[in-house]
């Protein structure tokens, strides 16, 4: 009886940080598009941002409350999701077209900073030192975004009608809910994970991890749907290198957050997932339906590797 009330109030918790997430993004893309500034900008940041608050929150209560394997695993868990199974269902649906920018810059930068947090979890911590690091590329990152955004990159941009009022309530509630919801999903997984034995890195890389990436799941498939390729992949590259950057970042300035030897598999797996999602993209500038298809049985076999 325990675990099914401890499941009701996992599935609790998604539902608050996927309807917070998608107020959060609503409101804070209609601000960021009052403000002329691209979809591949919008996708890069505020709603990769946006997607990425459920991890953040996850990532950051986990750490306060010493679940360092729910941390760490739901961020390496959310990566290679987003790339393997969201950007593979996106890429079935309809084939994405990436911009020669992506391919050069974003993509590489992404594969990058996974390999900084494997090299900086290899002593077995991520320190606070290594947070200082992780936030000093991730400002630098910043600084590129915004070089990029004042490079007359706005001509795809939509006007959002909306008044100014109800988009900022629209990110306010959407924030309050997503910490909220981070609360009880982190305390229902942690539970779970007693009640029928399972690790705490297993619940991570997967129910977690799954949990806290569909936002990024229904913003991702929505946008390719509707065309919006630059928003899809933008929002998928962003949102992985926020996990690292930012939420290993300031979870490891809150508490040192210990790094299992075991989850360098799993980071070799984000890297290689990072890579083929790069080799995908480079014989024609977008990911073909049959791209899509590896990505999605490549899930399945790490899938089954955790179970």
């Amino acid at each position: 009886m325990e675990i099914m009330v401890q499941f009701l109030l996992l599935a609790v918790g998604f539902l608050m940080l996927v309807k917070g997430a998608d107020w959060f993004v609503d409101g804070a893309s209609g601000i960021a598009e009052k403000f002329g500034i691209s979809q591949l900008i919008i996708g890069l940041t505020i709603v990769a941002m946006g997607t990425s608050a459920p991890e953040a929150a996850v990532s950051i209560t986990a750490a306060l409350k010493g679940t360092a394997d729910i941390t760490v695993g739901n961020i390496i868990g959310s990566n290679i999701l987003n790339i393997l199974l969201i950007l593979g269902c996106c890429a079935v649906i309809v084939p994405i077209v990436v911009k020669t920018s992506t391919i050069r810059y974003e993509i590489p930068f992404m594969i990058e900073v996974t390999i900084l947090l494997l090299i900086l979890g290899i002593d077995g911590v991520i320190s606070c030192i290594d947070g200082m690091i992780l936030w000093g590329v991730f400002l630098l990152y910043l600084i590129y975004l915004l070089y990029m955004s004042r490079n007359g990159q706005t001509e795809d941009n939509i006007k959002k009608n909306q008044p100014w009022w109800n988009l900022i309530l629209l990110l306010c509630m959407g924030l309050i809910m997503i910490i909220m919801g981070s609360g009880i999903a982190v305390d229902a997984a942690t539970a779970i994970a007693e009640i029928v034995g399972l690790s705490e890195k297993f619940i991570g890389l997967t129910i977690v991890a799954l949990g806290t990436s569909l936002p990024e799941l229904f913003t991702s498939v929505s946008a390719a749907r509707k065309g919006n390729a630059d928003i899809a992949i933008g929002n998928i590259i962003g949102s992985n290198i926020f996990n690292i950057l930012f939420v290993i970042g300031t979870s490891s300035l809150v508490t040192p957050i210990l790094f299992r030897e075991s989850f360098q598999f799993d980071i070799f797996v984000a890297i290689a997932a990072a890579v083929l999602l790069l080799i995908s993209c480079l014989k024609k500038y977008k990911i073909g339906r049959m791209a899509g298809i590896i990505m999605l049985v490549s899930y399945a076999v790490y899938f089954v590797y955790l179970c």
